[in-house]
């Protein structure tokens, strides 16, 4: 019996060796398909109906990835393409029968022309406080009073719509302050044109203006920084010139393509002429200020970064906290 016992215990311990020789020994399989990727098959031998494939995802070559880039843009532009022909038939047909010449025939018959320039630099002036864009308050100008006129009421209606907005967020100072805390790189640059020299302030204020900073946030956010209300009026003033203008001659532009759809007006030559080069000179301002102002930028967050390291992640709680708390006395309004 004891030798019967000892030949049983030594088949069982046999049978659980062969089981974990099975169970560890595995083939790694490292093999290449026609198109270059890789895989890893993973077989654990002498179990068929329990092996595993395990296969790594396959990574396309450059110039694959390449390929697939340029097909993205590809179709971009045929969809941009595409939904710009779709507003040039349907789009702007119906906007200008539906929405702009019957606006711009009540307000010549529901206003006079110094009641309305009243509206309009109200809305300017008050639009910006409520975080509203003011372009079409500036398109209107520009089609019902032209260069003159439109211009002055423009720049009056937005210099009020600038200052409003400084005051009021002196008194919530504090509450912005925390507020920005949510985006500090946003708050990095800001807080850069707060800093340097009365010219500095003035240029980068202007810069601000004519890039695509939302210019209803800046307003309020500038009070949180160093900056002193003389350099923010001038250079706000200077840098929404050139605004004031290309919103002026699309105006312009929106009131002569109306008058030929619906009130039966002829362009010559010349007009003809002057309305595409001035579309070209207005785009082609337009795009240079935004490059400008956007290369400045960076230049001056390399500038900070090299020195201070400020716009790093792991300083952007201390970049917050290097925007003062309190305001000079002698600054602001």
């Amino acid at each position: 019996m004891a030798k019967q016992k000892s030949l049983t215990q030594s088949k069982e311990l046999e049978k659980q060796q062969n089981d974990l020789e099975d169970m560890y020994s595995c083939n790694l399989d490292l093999r290449e398909d026609k198109h270059g990727t890789e895989y890893v098959r993973l077989v654990i031998s002498n179990y068929p109906q329990k092996s595993m494939v395990v296969e790594a995802e396959p990574v396309l070559p450059e110039s694959d990835a390449t390929f697939v880039w340029w097909i993205k843009i590809l179709v971009l532009c045929i969809v941009t393409v595409a939904v710009v022909l779709a507003s040039i038939k349907w789009g702007l047909p119906f906007f200008f029968q539906q929405v702009l010449y019957p606006t711009m025939q009540w307000e010549s018959t529901a206003f006079g022309r110094p009641v309305l320039a009243l509206v309009l630099v109200a809305s300017l002036a008050l639009f910006p406080v409520f975080f509203i864009p003011s372009g079409p308050s500036m398109l209107l100008a520009g089609m019902i009073f032209g260069y003159g006129l439109g211009f002055v009421i423009i720049m009056v209606g937005t210099t009020i719509g600038m200052v409003l907005p400084y005051g009021i967020g002196l008194l919530f100072r504090d509450s912005i302050h925390q507020w920005l805390k949510r985006w500090p790189q946003k708050a990095a640059m800001i807080r850069l044109a707060g800093e340097g020299s009365w010219f500095h302030q003035f240029r980068l204020v202007a810069l601000f203006r004519v890039s695509p900073f939302p210019y209803t946030i800046f307003n309020y956010a500038i009070v949180v920084t160093s900056m002193t209300f003389w350099p923010y009026l001038w250079g706000s003033i200077a840098g929404m010139i050139p605004e004031a203008f290309i919103y002026i001659y699309s105006g312009r532009l929106i009131k002569t393509l109306a008058d030929v759809q619906y009130a039966n007006y002829h362009l010559t030559l010349v007009e003809i002429i002057y309305n595409v080069i001035s579309m070209v000179i207005a785009i082609v301002t337009t795009v240079l200020f935004t490059v400008y102002a956007k290369r400045t930028f960076k230049e001056l967050e390399r500038a900070e970064a090299n020195g201070e390291d400020i716009l790093s992640s792991h300083h952007s709680d201390h970049e917050m906290e290097k925007l003062p708390v309190e305001r000079p006395k002698h600054q602001g309004l």
